[in-house]
């Protein structure tokens, strides 16, 4: 009596059960897929929209705040340079000691608007050394570390010294003290604070020096 040999069973590479090494390198070929395309979408789109928030946050700074203003020369140096571009905003505006401000004078004949500090407002007294570059309103030296002492003296212009600035309004100068034509200049003098177009509150432009101002 002869008994038959049970029938070989075969299998194939499909049906043999996955190995723990299998499953490990199934991972690592995932995991060393590249990103999807939308990934990338999502980050365009991201930065995309915050241009757009930021260009509109500035539209809204022009129209409701402000308005811009190039500077023209270099008697702001080394503060303001020439091209620079500024927001200027007389929105519940009332000049102080120290702020930048953007004039236009109507004894001059200038088109072109001044953009100047003040150094002082109506009924504060003003007195210049000039040979040591010291500014006093009434009797305190100002702490002017914005100044740019170029060239031996101070220019003097054509006032009188002490200078009591008349009511409604203000005593301005430019940072480039030899290189300003301000209200040391009779032609000029104290700014009526009715031509006063606004305070120059932040730069846009050049973009390296991009932001609020002192």
């Amino acid at each position: 009596m002869t008994s038959e040999a049970p029938a070989a069973e075969n299998l194939s590479a499909e049906n043999l059960p996955a190995t723990d090494a299998d499953v490990n390198t199934s991972e690592e070929v995932k995991e060393s897929k590249p990103e999807k395309p939308h990934r990338l979408f999502y980050e365009i789109f991201d930065w995309l929209e915050m241009f757009v928030i930021a260009f509109s946050a500035v539209m809204l700074l022009f129209i409701f705040v402000g308005r811009h203003s190039p500077v023209d020369g270099g008697s702001m140096l080394n503060t303001l340079h020439e091209g620079d571009v500024l927001i200027v905003s007389d929105l519940f505006y009332t000049p102080e000691n120290g702020d930048i401000v953007v004039f236009q004078s109507m004894d001059t004949g200038f088109d072109q608007p001044y953009v100047k500090r003040v150094i002082a407002t109506e009924g504060q007294v003003v007195d210049i050394n000039f040979e040591t570059w010291t500014v006093t309103v009434d009797g305190k030296v100002l702490p002017e570390s914005y100044v740019n002492r170029e060239g031996g003296s101070m220019l003097r212009g054509s006032l009188e010294y002490p200078f009591t600035v008349p009511e409604g309004k203000v005593f301005c100068m430019g940072d480039n003290r030899n290189h300003s034509k301000d209200s040391r200049d009779a032609s000029i003098g104290a700014v009526d604070t009715r031509y006063i177009l606004g305070r120059a509150i932040f730069r846009v432009f050049p973009f390296s020096a991009i932001g609020t101002l002192n």
